[in-house]
């Protein structure tokens, strides 16, 4: 039977973080999908760093795993709040109406 290594983990997690980067380039119109492309792309990063831990028999890269995951959390909150606010001011939330927003 065929053990599960190292370098599969290492295959799915670049698969995943380049379809994370393929939405943000591809995709210019539509925030939420670029927040979707970004988490897609920490989901890619914490794979790496839990997949290294326990190769090295290390439990840093899964406490750093753990942090990764609240800042992540942060994030898509705050990006979320500030797309419902911009949402009803402008009635849009297309990228190239964010630019106009004053600051």
């Amino acid at each position: 039977m065929n053990e599960i290594g190292l370098g599969h983990f290492l295959s799915v997690a670049a698969v995943l973080f380049t379809l994370g980067t393929l939405g943000i380039f591809l995709n210019r119109k539509n925030v939420i999908i670029i927040l979707m492309s970004i988490e897609l792309m920490l989901l890619a990063v914490n794979i790496n760093l839990v997949a290294f831990s326990i190769y090295l028999n290390d439990i840093v890269g899964q406490v750093f795993a753990l942090l990764v995951l609240t800042v992540a959390a942060a994030e898509a909150a705050i990006g979320l709040a500030v797309l419902v606010v911009f949402f009803r001011n402008r009635g849009t939330i297309a990228v190239q109406d964010i630019n106009l927003m004053k600051g």
